[in-house]
């Protein structure tokens, strides 16, 4: 059976460079937030959403393919082909909850990062518009990072640092606590916090960034490696 674009290599390569270049930005945002530099909080703050993007473009191609993955069955390779899905409903599928809740996520952090250009005045406005979004978007990060481990691990826990598919989710659910750390410190309080607080949130949060990058470079050397594979 001929695989569709979605099943090959070079998509998977693709989807995690989206990934790569949303967590290089993330990652320049948060360093521009913790050291001296001439770029005001408005431009710093595009930074954020210029990297939310690519973000929100890998995990609706990840999601696409959750969403069309053929079934492992068999019997499946007699029946007739699915209609090609968008987002697709396949609730028992891990897979599909991971991708779809991360994809969902980055939709979070689209409204996260575009409200915070232009912040409101007031602590209440800043956390409903920019905080709430931003905890929500890394809830379902979370969520989304423990399912992809655990449908890599095939059970709650595994230790495998032989498997580099293994490195891969275990590096992005690490990512994934570090944006889950970064939120919760990142509420504004109604009295003015103290200046640590913001530094703390921009370091986790680089980290964080620094995790998706690994992992999704991790992805894309063993999708290379797949492909030569393949065509060898």
């Amino acid at each position: 059976m001929a695989l569709r674009f979605w099943q090959s290599p070079g998509y998977d390569a693709g989807t995690a460079g989206f990934f790569a270049v949303g967590s290089l930005l993330f990652m320049l945002g948060a360093a521009l937030s913790l050291v001296a530099n001439p770029l005001t909080g408005t431009q710093i703050a595009i930074v954020f959403f210029l990297g939310s993007i690519p973000f929100t473009i890998g995990g609706f191609l990840q999601n696409f393919q959750a969403a069309n993955a053929s079934d492992p069955s068999p019997a499946s390779e007699h029946r007739p082909a699915r209609r090609v899905r968008l987002v697709g409903w396949r609730p028992r599928s891990l897979t599909w909850l991971s991708s779809v809740t991360q994809f969902a996520g980055t939709v979070a952090f689209n409204v996260n990062t575009f409200d915070a250009i232009y912040p409101g005045i007031g602590w209440y406005d800043r956390d409903v518009t920019i905080w709430v979004p931003g905890m929500i978007g890394s809830v379902l990060f979370l969520i989304s990072g423990y399912t992809a481990f655990v449908a890599t691990s095939h059970g709650a826990w595994s230790w495998r640092p032989a498997s580099r598919d293994w490195w891969s989710v275990a590096v992005n659910l690490l990512g994934c606590i570090f944006f889950m750390t970064a939120a919760v410190t990142a509420f504004v309080p109604p009295e003015r916090a103290p200046a640590w607080i913001a530094a703390v949130a921009n370091i986790h949060l680089w980290l964080g960034g620094a995790c998706f990058l690994i992992a999704a470079l991790l992805t894309i050397v063993g999708s290379l490696s797949d492909r030569r594979g393949g065509a060898g």
